[in-house]
């Protein structure tokens, strides 16, 4: 059996910016071949691609769609099909050119990806194939009523890409339920399966460590609120700022640090004059995007709390990553998916309020989080037991 990792096509694996997916196609990679599994990467062409051991199955596209597009603009919609047309064409060989008496499994990730591939592809070929899919869009964590019409309207894709593959894969119990009452899934076709996090790369830092790594991002005795995430209303950053204006009024030396791509300029600025008009502008920094892995692991490492306000996720990496680094995350409890205890959750300004100051007042407290959650992820979120879940299914 040989499993092909499919990029997406939105930046090149490994990924240099925080791309979610991109992370995942890498991670699942490296554990299917620590198991002995045969995998490998099929990807978008990069000349500087970030340094890895992985094999990586490149597909070239012209060089105007050679950036990513963080505004996922109508540039970025034009690299996915361009992307996704070559891909199929590359997909094609590679199926072609497979051991008929190995077991040939695509697994992809992305909508565009799978819909093209369908197109322009006979079944003739794709009975060679078993064709795997992971629904990593937030959309269809929320109810169905609340979806429906963006669903067919901007997801018809993805409705043909579940539909048509072998097996489905989804990240939280919403989404399946959609697929299967919703949509018309067969239900013996999909599975729940969690993401994971990469514990050795996200990981504690000694109080040593933490003291460097202080005085090297600038932080002093200031308590840093950390959010990591494209930066528009979905992620929230605006709401997370409004949650803590009262808290910060009481304490000057409390700082919320935000980082990621910006995907509405416009979003941002509105951060940037709240933050003016309520007297918080010198306890808001923006980072910008920041690398994942050791740079990305100080700042989890570092901060006091990660507060994480988004509306709508497929699971977030963020989460169990700032988990694995053991800071303690308090998590809008609207959100669906599956969370070990060890992630706090709030439903209202009071509540937040409330664990928050614990949380600041109360070191016993805030020192046993720390541990719980990095305890919590390393056992129930590891990418060792993620790989398993896949492929008790796949095999």
């Amino acid at each position: 059996m040989i499993i092909y990792e499919i990029g997406t096509g939105y930046t090149s694996v490994p990924a240099k910016m925080g791309a979610a997916t991109e992370i995942v196609v890498e991670e699942l990679t490296k554990a299917f071949n620590n198991k002995s599994v045969k995998a490998e990467i099929i990807d978008i062409a990069d000349g500087n691609r970030a340094p890895t051991e992985l094999h990586i199955d490149e597909v070239n596209i012209p060089a105007l769609f050679n950036s990513s597009d963080t505004s996922l603009g109508i540039v970025h919609k034009a690299k996915r099909v361009v992307y996704s047309i070559n891909l199929a064409k590359k997909l094609k060989k590679v199926i072609r050119k497979s051991d008929n008496e190995n077991k040939v499994i695509l697994h992809f990730h992305n909508q565009y990806n799978l819909f093209f591939f369908y197109l322009l592809s006979s079944s003739k070929i794709r009975k060679k194939a078993t064709i795997a899919y992971t629904v990593h869009s937030y959309i269809w964590h929320d109810e169905w009523k609340n979806i429906k019409k963006t669903i067919y309207l901007k997801y018809f894709q993805e409705v043909f890409a579940v539909k048509k593959a072998d097996y489905v894969f989804v990240l939280n119990k919403n989404t399946e339920k959609s697929l299967i009452e919703n949509i018309g899934c067969n239900r013996d076709k999909v599975y729940l399966v969690n993401n994971g996090v990469n514990t050795e790369t996200y990981h504690p830092l000694s109080n040593e460590e933490i003291e460097k790594t202080k005085q090297k991002l600038g932080i002093n005795n200031e308590k840093v609120f950390l959010q990591v995430g494209s930066v528009c209303d979905r992620k929230n950053q605006l709401g997370a700022l409004k949650l803590l204006k009262p808290i910060f009024n009481n304490h000057k030396d409390y700082k919320y640090i935000y980082a990621g791509g910006i995907v509405s300029e416009d979003y941002k600025e509105s951060i940037l004059r709240y933050a003016k008009k309520n007297g918080m502008e010198n306890q808001v920094v923006f980072l910008g995007e920041l690398m994942p892995g050791k740079t990305l692991n100080e700042y989890y490492a570092t901060a006091d709390l990660f507060v994480f306000p988004s509306k709508s996720e497929g699971f977030s990496l963020v989460i169990i990553e700032a988990m694995a680094a053991g800071l303690p995350v308090i998590v809008n409890s609207a959100l669906q998916f599956e969370l070990s205890e060890e992630c706090l959750t709030y439903s209202t300004k009071e509540e937040f309020s409330s664990i928050v100051e614990k949380l600041m007042s109360d070191e016993e407290f805030s020192a046993s989080l720390r541990k719980k959650a990095r305890e919590a992820v390393v056992d129930n979120y590891c990418w060792d037991k993620v790989a398993d879940n896949y492929l008790n299914v796949l095999m």
